[in-house]
Parts: structure tokens; sequence; C-alpha cells
């Protein structure tokens, strides 16, 4: 977390995770142009003071937010392929099905107008990209996949299929589908590697 504007009583954890998530939420309901230090303490229950000794903006307050509360996709390695696009696609179905789906789709819009978070959401996207790729590229190595697989084409279909899953999912259906993501991550990874194994026999 950034370092406070002052210095005081020792911070609470708690209190700060609650901060952060009112952060999250009022960023994903109204966007960069009505994220506000005082709406953001109201949705907090908390006093707009005790935001100010944490952070000496509202940028600071919502990188820290981001990086606190916002899940990343990230490498994985299972042994097979197939595992590791199961917890790739899990992962991709969390960000966007979780609690903080309003937030990320705010940030691919929001980001680059917002001093020091587009920065934040340029790297944070390189390395989900890297590790996506790193995936793919081992189940290549291992004669998982055809050498000649396109690795964008696979990833472009798992992870765009991961989203508007759900992102389409009706919201009355959206917290069970949070609550259980790997059974469609399952079913969406069976769906793409028969896909592909059938037309590479072809």
């Amino acid at each position: 977390m950034s370092s406070p504007a002052a210095t005081g009583r020792p911070r609470d954890p708690e209190v700060d995770r609650r901060i952060a998530r009112a952060a999250l939420d009022v960023f994903g309901d109204a966007g960069w142009a009505g994220f506000a230090m005082e709406t953001v303490a109201r949705r907090a229950g908390v006093g707009k003071a005790s935001l100010y000794l944490r952070w000496n903006s509202k940028q600071a307050l919502l990188t820290d937010a981001l990086t606190l509360g916002l899940p990343r996709v990230s490498d994985v390695d299972t042994g097979t392929l197939h595992g590791d696009l199961v917890e790739l696609a899990t992962q991709m179905l969390d960000v966007y099905a979780g609690p903080v789906s309003r937030a990320a789709l705010r940030l691919s819009l929001d980001a680059g107008q917002i001093p020091g978070v587009a920065e934040q959401f340029e790297a944070m996207r390189e390395a989900q990209i890297r590790a996506a790729r790193a995936i793919v590229r081992r189940g290549i190595a291992r004669g998982e996949l055809p050498e000649s697989a396109s690795v964008t084409l696979l990833l472009d279909t798992l992870l765009g299929g991961a989203m508007m899953h759900a992102l389409s999912t009706p919201p009355d259906r959206r917290a069970e589908l949070a609550d259980d993501t790997a059974p469609h991550a399952r079913r969406l990874v069976d769906f793409l590697m028969h896909s592909v194994t059938a037309g590479a026999g072809a």
C-alpha cells in the first residue's frame, strides 16, 4: 500500500480492505469521472479524514485498491496443458464474474485517463499476456498441441470465451457462477482442446 500522507496510530488492515473494496465499488459504478474520496469514505463507512491519513490523492487510493482487490491472471503449471488452461480460464472468470467485475471493466476503459494507473494497468496486462502465452508454449513443447497451433487464436478464444460467459450470465445467476467458476472453465477448455486437436488431425 502507498505511504500515508501523515503519521498517526497504526493502521487497521481490515479498515484498509474495507476502503479498498469501497473504492473498487465506486470506481465500478461511476468510473474515474465520478470517483471521489468523499464517496468512497461514505461507502466504506469511515470519515474522509481516515482516507487522507492513508492516501494523499484519489489516484493513490485507486492504485492501491486495484493492487489489493483486483484478482490477477498469472502463470500456473499443473503439469498438463489442460490443467493449466482450466486454471487460466478460472482466473479470468474470477475477474469478470466476481465482486470486482465492474471495476475490472471500468479499468479497461478508463485506465488511460488516470495518472499513474495507466502505467500500472499496462504492466498488469503485459504480465497477463506473458503468463498466458507461456502456458500454451509449454503445452506445445510437451507435444500436447501441434507446433502449428496459433497461440494467439487459442488464447483469444479461451480468454474471450471466459469473459463473455461471465458478462452474459444473468444477474440473478452471477453469484452462483462466482462461487464456483471451475466447472465452466473445465467445459470451455474441453471444448477448445477438442476443437484444436480435431482440427490438427483432419
